[in-house]
Parts: C-alpha cells; sequence; structure tokens
C-alpha cells in the first residue's frame, strides 16, 4: 500500500497558496495500521480486515483557544525556519506521541485556507505497524484510528449549501451519522482521491461550516 500511494503522489502535482495574511499551519495524514480499540465510535470494524491501514483523526482539547473539541489531524503552527514536513513530524510527536524520522515522509497535498485564518499545508507520512499512540492530554481529547476503507464509502463526500458561499460545504461521513468537515474533511477526501484512487482532485475550493469560521 506504500508503494501505492507513494507512487499516487509523485504523479500528483501538489497546489501551493501564496498568501501572506494567514497564520502557516503543517497537518500530518499518518497512515498505520489500524487498531480496533482506538477506532472512531460507530465504525463497524468487522467490515474490515484487522490489518488493514488507517488515519489518525484527533479530537481536540476542549480548553484550547481556538478550535476546542473539533475532529482535526495532527499538526500545529509551522516555527520559523522549519519546513512544513518537519513541522507535521515536530506536531505528530507533540500531540499524540508518535516520533517518525523523516524517511517517513511520502509527499504533500494541496494547500487549504481556513475561514479562520490559517494556511494548512497537509503532509503524508508512513508509520507502519505503530503499537500504541498516546494523547498529550494539553492538545488532544482523543485519537481515533480511521480505516482507509472507511474513506472509500460510496456516500462521500456530504455536499451541503449555504447562502453566504458559491461552493458548498464539505463534509466526509464516518460511521454512523457522523462526519468530519472542511477544513480536514476536504484534506481527508483528497487523500482519499489522490493517494488512495490516483486521481487528480482539488479541494482547496469546497466550503467550511459556520463553526469552522471562528
Amino acid at each position: 500500500m506504500r508503494s501505492t500511494i507513494s507512487a499516487n503522489l509523485q504523479r500528483f502535482e501538489q497546489r501551493s497558496i501564496d498568501v501572506t495574511d494567514k497564520k502557516h499551519a503543517a497537518v500530518a495524514i499518518v497512515i498505520l495500521d489500524q487498531r480496533k480499540e482506538t477506532t472512531f465510535d460507530g465504525i463497524d470494524t468487522s467490515r474490515y480486515a484487522t490489518n488493514d491501514a488507517a488515519i489518525v483523526l484527533t479530537i481536540r482539547a476542549s480548553k484550547l483557544n481556538t478550535h476546542a473539541a473539533q475532529r482535526a489531524l495532527p499538526g500545529g503552527r509551522i516555527d520559523t525556519g522549519e519546513t512544513p514536513e518537519r513541522a507535521a513530524l515536530r506536531e505528530t510527536h507533540e500531540e499524540i506521541g508518535l516520533a517518525l524520522s523523516e524517511d517517513s515522509i511520502i509527499g504533500r497535498l494541496d494547500d487549504f485556507a481556513t475561514r479562520s485564518g490559517y494556511l494548512m499545508t497537509p503532509v503524508v507520512v508512513w508509520a507502519g505497524s505503530t503499537k500504541s499512540l498516546a494523547a498529550n492530554p494539553h492538545e488532544v481529547e482523543k485519537i481515533h484510528r480511521i480505516p482507509c476503507d472507511e474513506l472509500l464509502r460510496d456516500d462521500a463526500p456530504i455536499l451541503e449549501s449555504i447562502p453566504e458561499s458559491e461552493h458548498p460545504v464539505m463534509k466526509m461521513p464516518l460511521g454512523r451519522n457522523e462526519w468530519v468537515a472542511a477544513p480536514t474533511g476536504a484534506i481527508i477526501y483528497q487523500f482519499r482521491e489522490v493517494a488512495l484512487l490516483g486521481k487528480e482532485t482539488r479541494v482547496a475550493h469546497f466550503e467550511q461550516p459556520y463553526f469552522a469560521w471562528r
């Protein structure tokens, strides 16, 4: 699977966004072995083999100043002099206790500019047969492993119109009647389309729900 994802990302022409009025952040799409006990509530793991690959999704700590208690990929602000790749690895270690080397980096997806003032650069990393993850309680409330097969559902993505935008709000369904919205949902959807399916799909135009505007 790693070779397939690597080949798909190498063929993909990643698009960066050049903005100066937003805070630059990196997020990590961490691919690892699935473990039933840490899978998102409502996902029927019996549908998937126990060794299927999964990605990490967190619930942010409820006491954070921004985007508290929201679903997110591991990530955060890029420090001065850091590359997005180094920042993604550092934040992954800080947030979920997973130390990875630069050899784990597979590639990037498109930048995504958020309504709340951030420019997010997604970095895809391979963690393999990681046995345990540890949530940093100051930043992360819970860690989920989302099977990659769950991202390939026929009902994904969910698109909803709002009067404030010409573009639809985009959500990725998870489990029973749950979802994760853009920007995180859009990045996950592009991972599905580009890394898993080998398509050239763009997501930067998708709208975000009202709660993500703050």
